[in-house]
Formats: C-alpha cells, sequence, structure tokens
C-alpha cells in the first residue's frame, strides 16, 4: 500500500469536519518569501468562510508559518482536525494538482499520495571486510528513514604477508574474520528487510566483501539484491556515482513493478471468472467487500466525480441504498473516497495516467479473489 496512506489509516475512520491546505511553500527568493508570509492568513480567510472552527483555523495558521530557506520549488499540505495539525509536510517540487484550501468530511490525501506515487521501501548496504553501513530508504523521500552500522572483528583483518605453515594459518584465521563479519552484515540486512518489507537491496563497497555478504544472505533477501561496483570509502571515491547508480536501480525494479500489475490486469481481460474489475461501480463493490489487493487509478479522470463517504463498513457507495447502515458522511471526490477506502481495507494503490488503462476506463483493480460467475437470467 501507498505510504502516505498506510501510515494514515487510522485517521480515516474518523469524522470530520478536516480543513485541509495544499499550497506552494518555496521561501527561497524575495517574491516567495513575500508570497509565504501572506499566505497563512489568506488560507485563513478562506476557511473561515467555509465555516471552519477557530482551533482548526488557529491550528492551521501556525502551521503554514514559512520555514525559511526551503528552496523551489516545494508544496505544502497540511490537515488540521478538531484543533490538531495531523499532517504537515513539506512536498518535493511544485504541486502536481490544484491548490487546494478546504473543509472535507473525510481526509483526501490525494496530494500526499501524487507526490509520494507508491512506498518503496530499498536498502543500501556498503560493506568493507570490517564494516557495514546498512540504510532504509523510501523512494522519493530526501534522507534515509534509518541507518544502522555494523563493526565487525579488525583484528588480523589483513593478511599476513609471509611464507610457509604461519603465511597459511594466518591466512586462514584472516578469512575466517572476513566471513565472521560478513556473516554479522549480512544478518542485519535480513533483519531490516524483514521489518520492512523492503523490496530492492543495493550491495556496494569492497568486492570481496560483497561477495561474502552476499553468499550468507537469506535466500529471500537474495531474490532483491543488485550489487553495484561502488565503494564510496576509498580515497577519492564519488558518492555521487553510487547515488546515481542506486537511483537507476530503483527506477528500474520500480519500473517492472508497475508494468507487472498492468500486465496482469491485462491477462485478466475476457476471462470467466477474472481477478480484476474495471468501472467505478465495479471497483467500488469490490472495495465494500475488502476484496482489492491493488486499485489502480486515473485520478485526473475522476475528478469531477463524486462518491459517498460512510462512517463505517463499506466506507465508501455509489448511492445510499449500497451503504448497509453505515451513515453517510458526505459527497467527496471520487479519488479521495477510493483512497479512503483502499487505506482502510489495506489495498495497495497505483496512479497512472488516462493512457494506461483500457479505453473508457478511469479505474480498476486487482482483486484477492475472482469474482463470481455471472449469474444466469431467469
Amino acid at each position: 500500500m501507498t505510504a502516505s496512506l498506510k501510515e494514515h489509516a487510522d485517521r480515516m475512520r474518523l469524522p470530520g469536519p478536516w480543513c485541509t491546505a495544499y499550497v506552494d511553500a518555496a521561501t527561497g527568493t524575495v517574491d516567495t518569501l513575500e508570497a509565504s508570509d501572506v499566505r497563512p492568513g489568506n488560507v485563513r480567510a478562506a476557511l473561515e468562510a467555509q465555516g471552519a472552527s477557530a482551533a482548526d483555523l488557529d491550528a492551521l495558521e501556525q502551521a503554514l508559518q514559512p520555514e525559511a530557506g526551503v528552496p523551489g520549488p516545494v508544496s505544502r499540505f497540511v490537515l488540521v482536525h478538531q484543533g490538531k495539525v495531523e499532517i504537515n509536510e513539506v512536498l518535493p517540487g511544485a504541486r502536481v494538482l490544484p491548490e487546494r484550501v478546504s473543509v472535507d468530511p473525510v481526509p483526501d490525501l490525494l496530494p500526499l499520495v501524487k507526490h509520494r506515487p507508491e512506498e518503496f521501501p530499498y536498502l543500501v548496504a556498503e560493506v568493507s571486510r570490517e564494516h557495514g553501513e546498512i540504510r532504509l530508504h523510501y523512494a522519493g523521500a530526501g534522507s534515509p528513514a534509518s541507518a544502522e552500522e555494523v563493526q565487525g572483528e579488525t583484528q588480523h583483518i589483513k593478511k599476513f604477508q609471509g611464507g610457509g605453515w604461519a603465511h597459511l594459518r594466518f591466512q586462514h584465521h584472516t578469512e575466517d574474520v572476513w566471513r565472521r563479519n560478513a556473516d554479522q552484515v549480512a544478518e542485519e540486512i535480513d533483519r531490516v528487510v524483514a521489518g520492512s518489507g523492503a523490496r530492492l537491496i543495493v550491495l556496494a563497497g569492497d568486492i570481496h566483501a560483497r561477495r561474502l555478504v552476499q553468499e550468507q544472505l537469506s535466500k529471500a533477501s537474495q531474490a532483491i539484491v543488485s550489487v553495484v561496483d561502488s565503494h564510496t570509502h576509498t580515497e577519492g571515491a564519488d558518492a555521487r556515482l553510487l547515488d546515481d547508480q542506486v537511483n537507476q536501480r530503483v527506477a528500474e525494479q520500480w519500473a517492472t513493478e508497475q508494468q507487472d500489475i498492468m500486465d496482469r490486469l491485462a491477462m485478466q481481460e475476457g476471462q470467466a471468472n477474472p481477478e480484476s474489475a474495471t468501472g467505478v461501480g465495479a471497483v467500488v463493490h469490490a472495495l465494500q467487500q475488502a476484496q482489492v489487493e491493488v486499485l489502480i487509478l486515473d485520478d485526473a479522470a475522476l475528478a469531477e466525480r463524486t462518491l459517498l463517504a460512510l462512517d463505517a463498513e463499506p466506507w465508501v457507495a455509489t448511492a445510499e441504498e449500497e451503504s448497509l447502515g453505515a451513515n453517510v458522511l458526505g459527497k467527496v471526490p471520487a479519488p479521495a473516497a477510493l483512497l479512503r477506502a483502499a487505506a482502510l481495507t489495506d489495498a495497495r494503490v497505483l496512479l497512472v495516467p488516462g493512457p494506461v488503462l483500457p479505453e473508457g476506463t478511469d479505474v480498476a483493480a486487482l482483486l484477492r479473489w475472482p469474482t463470481g460467475p455471472t449469474v444466469p437470467a431467469s
């Protein structure tokens, strides 16, 4: 599931009103600094006109105070509920949707998902014969989410340059030290992968240490390793080379995964009992049953359409008679309603541009189990 959704799933259950501001945020020049100085007041006035409470207005105005020296282009997404700032994020890049200042019955996290289209956790492990540095990243985020260091044995780390029996004994001892150190590093990589659900391990560093660590990894970790020939801890090494290689491997893996999803969707077309749904009605029906594994959404095509957000399961409906006893919180933009239902049923989300989906389709889904056979007409 998208990181920005999974992390906020509990919030999705809370009834509104929710105050949202999605605005430009850079303060790097005189012009943008002036704009950022008046923005909090302008946003406050717009929300006040929509009936926001004083507590929400105060919290949002405070959250939008400019952060000095943030270079452009960047955007800001702030979400306030009952006088508390629930989300306040500076997002890399210019706005990807129109500016939005609104009071809503449910949180609309589309701006967050557009800036961070998919949770993609990956590890970068730089290894030497005595040391390992393991960094957990999420694609699209600037700094690592966590960094672990493993310091192995350093005694007898270099091979003994001599001859005879003593030479062989020291040689074997040194290789044992390297192997033990590699074991420790591999164990830590496996632990971080298991805890984070990382989908790629980029392994860099000393060529001999890389081989030993790769051999000691679990089968699950070995299946997602990509080795790069880069060692930033050597004299004169350029760290940017490793960054470029990592970015390339992440982009390749990400593109492969997205293509796999679209290939799976294409394979389901025309099947008797497909593990897929296309069109708003069919996808909403699948979400109501928590049947959706991956929600595939062209948000631009659905921007003008609304759906009903509900206060309990099944969370979303196209009409009141589908609410199954849950209360209607309000009519909301279809992308917001679909993303909320995906978050509350633990579905992954893939945002796509229009041409990627079959013609005339704005939303589709891969399902956890197939749809049943069509009931014959009596």
